[in-house]
């Protein structure tokens, strides 16, 4: 295994989610790279359905975490990355995919971050509101940005015997 390949999959090994962040602000050059990343994601049909919100604004960032339901951390943290998207056939995936791609970037770029659920929640509209957006749009995530005050342990995840399955279930 090359150099390249090795350090993707420490990354993909190393992600936690973040819940409790320092006040040290993320670089606007980091939080680019990081949606970079996510617009860089796997899109069915190449439709690219996702914008992204970045907030950094702390009284917006308290708005946010008093709608969510389970990302009131979401105040705390420096930033906050939301994910939305077109209402297009394969929106979730898309947007799920971009999700994925944006955590794994912060992590290459030693930053924390947790997912947030937004889609099929009973705020999702107010925060398409909240953040102006088109009331077509769909949210998929917010994620929560910033250098983690506490070292995340790892969720227990089965071992590869328990999921893989060669040819048949």
């Amino acid at each position: 295994m090359d150099d390249r390949a090795k350090y993707a999959l420490d990354v993909l090994k190393s992600r936690r989610s973040h819940r409790k962040f320092k006040p040290d602000p993320v670089s606007r050059e980091d939080l680019e790279r990081i949606v970079d990343a996510g617009r860089l994601a796997a899109t069915a049909r190449n439709v690219q359905p996702w914008h992204f919100v970045v907030v950094t604004d702390p009284a917006m960032r308290r708005r946010i975490a008093e709608i969510t339901e389970h990302g009131k951390f979401i105040a705390d943290a420096p930033a906050c990355i939301v994910v939305l998207c077109e209402d297009t056939k394969y929106f979730i995936e898309d947007g799920s995919a971009a999700t994925q791609n944006i955590l794994l970037a912060a992590e290459a770029l030693g930053l924390g971050t947790c997912w947030v659920a937004g889609y099929k929640k009973p705020y999702a509209s107010d925060i398409v509101k909240l953040l102006g957006a088109p009331a077509n749009m769909k949210l998929v995530a917010h994620v929560a940005v910033g250098r983690s005050a506490q070292e995340a342990s790892r969720a227990a995840k089965k071992p590869v015997a328990e999921v893989l399955h060669w040819e048949k279930f």
